[in-house]
């Protein structure tokens, strides 16, 4: 009460007495109304007073009042703190992003710095590594490069990085119990010897050693058929091989006449009285144009044995991929395997250099590989003895076909990053060799270099074979043979292999310019060396599918493997959609699809209808199941 707190107040001096008590006496009529007592207040006033409704009404204004204005206030803060949290959340994801970016930025410059020469600084090696691989890719001479410098640079760190990590387990196998369950059965025969009467089959075969190899167990075929002789084959020299070598050249001759005797009459050369006769005058010369692309049998019985019958000679000028593989009699489709896997070996000069490049890619080791017999023949022993004093494991070795020579690029109608002076280059290469395929670019249209690699029917470029490899997870210190060295590009296309795996070689390498020299100037010579060293391989990796090289290999690794020798075969369809991405695809990505596209071609697959046996052996007229 005020006058409580006025008489409690000790700041008051004693001269103000008098006023105090006047204040006293005034306070009390107030509290008493005058007459002494007690007055309520208006919180505690009579019902029937008539100044209670007036100060109940203001007191109960004042009340509502002052919960408006604090509802207000509480309203106003929860607004407040909401704008606060919004802005706070969007100040957050901008430095989140700003963080991204930066780091972004600096990933794009460390990717583009080539290493400084004058630096002395010791750093680790797997920094000396990720830098010379920077450096290399930022200033090479074709614009390939640039396409996949990123990609590559990081391919060279990954490799850096894991140099102590485990390669996976299925690098280096097959699915081994479902692929040895098939065994080689094609030397088994279950007919007469055809006495070859009806006349006698010439064979002019065209292309390079792989389409001559086809065209030869063909025409082997096709005597059978006709129940005619077949004159030893003879290659047509290319302007694209530039080779002149011919049969005996390259395979034993004796060794495919007497093997394949119990299935058909083979001679070296025409009788004397018909090596004298104009056979294109007769009626007698048929050419790839006269034979559809894979004709059936019955066209040969329809359209060939009347001219045998009638000239007792036909000749198949340019005879190529002529023959379907189905339908096909049992017996006739096995001995195209027979002829293939059995009848074909190469002679002893090419056999003993074989060796010799074998005996160098598995470091002089002097363990043999399961193909070294049909592949080198006694030379795989003569290796074994000379090598015993050599007690070392040997090295395991990858091999790898890079199909991309001129003619491949040429015929593909693919760009490869060369810009202006490659497709000039390629169109003028395309005028000499593929006239026909010039005048059909002239006159129709046909898909657009980016629609080719979209579908994958574009060679892969060493650039590309390279990354693959290293998503696969093959390690930096990797054995490569490269089989099909003559790239278009030249070695400066080699760099972005030799770069990331330093031990790949080539028969070049390994062989000397003395132990090559009788091999100059003979391509198909030559490319049996590659055949040796990528079908005895540990691990083979084509990079075209639809090369007959790289078919005939895999299939002889099936034929003889015996479920132990892998061929990586890469949809080049579903790897274009990745490599799509190489500005902006991180590497632990790129390396789990890359991984699960060739995951899912590792499989044991059985000829499909129509396919090609020398590729798919693994079916009844070829191969006999074990189960």
């Amino acid at each position: 009460m005020a006058s409580i707190r006025t008489l409690s107040d000790p700041t008051l001096d004693l001269q103000s007495n008098s006023k105090l008590n006047q204040h006293q006496n005034a306070s009390l009529d107030y509290e008493t109304g005058g007459s002494g007592r007690p007055r309520s207040s208006s919180f505690h006033a009579r019902p029937n007073s008539p100044a209670t409704p007036t100060r109940s009404r203001h007191a109960a204004a004042e009340a509502a009042s002052f919960w408006d204005l604090k509802v207000k206030k509480r309203r106003a803060a929860k607004a407040w703190y909401s704008r606060k949290r919004v802005k706070g959340a969007v100040a957050l994801i901008g430095l989140v992003a700003l963080f991204f970016f930066v780091n972004w930025i600096m990933l794009l410059r460390l990717q583009d710095r080539r290493p400084d020469p004058d630096s002395k600084t010791r750093v680790s090696e797997n920094s000396v590594l990720v830098q010379e691989s920077l450096g290399k890719y930022a200033k090479g001479k074709r614009p390939q490069k640039g396409i996949y410098g990123r990609l590559l640079a990081l391919a060279a760190h990954a490799l850096a990085e894991g140099a102590n990590k485990r390669e996976p387990k299925d690098l280096w196998q097959e699915p081994f119990v479902l692929a040895s369950a098939w065994r080689p059965c094609a030397d088994q025969r279950n007919w007469e010897p055809s006495e070859g009467n009806n006349g006698y089959i010439l064979v002019t075969a065209n292309g390079g050693i792989n389409q001559q190899r086809v065209a030869v167990c063909n025409a082997v075929m096709v005597a059978r058929l006709l129940n005619s002789t077949l004159v030893i084959p003879r290659f047509l020299y290319s302007s694209v091989w530039r080779d002149a070598s011919q049969f005996s050249d390259i395979y034993q001759e004796e060794h495919f006449i007497n093997y394949l005797t119990p299935d058909i009459r083979i001679v070296k050369e025409l009788p004397k009285d018909l090596q004298s006769l104009d056979l294109e005058a007769i009626g007698s010369v048929v050419t790839d144009e006269d034979i559809m692309k894979e004709a059936k049998p019955s066209f040969y019985l329809k359209m060939i044995l009347p001219i045998l019958f009638k000239n007792r000679v036909v000749h198949f000028l340019g005879f190529g991929n002529r023959l379907a593989f189905d339908p096909i009699p049992f017996q006739l489709q096995r001995l195209r395997c027979r002829c293939n896997f059995h009848a074909l070996r190469f002679v002893p000069k090419i056999q003993e250099t074989g060796a010799l490049l074998l005996q160098r890619l598995r470091q002089h080791a002097g363990d043999t590989g399961p193909l070294d017999h049909y592949l080198i023949g006694p030379s795989a022993v003569s290796n074994k003895k000379e090598s015993s004093s050599r007690a070392k494991k040997p090295s395991r070795y990858l091999a790898v076909h890079l199909r991309f020579e001129i003619d491949m690029v040429a015929h593909s109608l693919c760009e490869f990053g060369g810009g202006e002076e490659e497709r000039q280059e390629l169109e003028a290469y395309r005028e000499i060799h593929f006239p026909a395929l010039t005048q059909i670019k002239k006159t129709t249209k046909l898909p657009s270099p980016v629609e080719l690699r979209s579908e994958g029917l574009c060679p892969l470029t060493p650039e590309e074979a390279i990354l693959l490899l290293a998503a696969l997870g093959f390690k930096r210190k990797t054995h490569i043979f490269v089989a099909g060295s003559q790239i278009y590009g030249g070695q400066s296309r080699l760099a972005a292999l030799t770069s990331l795996y330093p031990k790949l070689v080539t028969k070049e390498k390994l062989l000397s310019s003395t132990e090559l020299e009788p091999f100059m100037n003979f391509s198909s010579q030559l490319a049996a060396l590659d055949f040796i060293g990528s079908t005895a391989a540990d691990a083979f990796a084509m990079t075209d599918s639809g090369s007959q090289f790289s078919s005939l290999v895999s299939g002889f690794r099936i034929y003889y493997g015996g479920g132990k020798m892998p061929t990586i075969r890469p949809n080049k369809r579903r790897l274009a959609s990745i490599f799509l991405k190489n500005n902006t695809i991180e590497w632990r990505v790129f390396e789990q699809r890359v991984r699960k596209a060739i995951r899912q071609t590792k499989h044991v697959q059985t000829r499909p209808k129509a396919r090609s046996v020398y590729r798919y052996p693994r079916c009844k007229e070829c191969m006999c199941r074990t189960d």
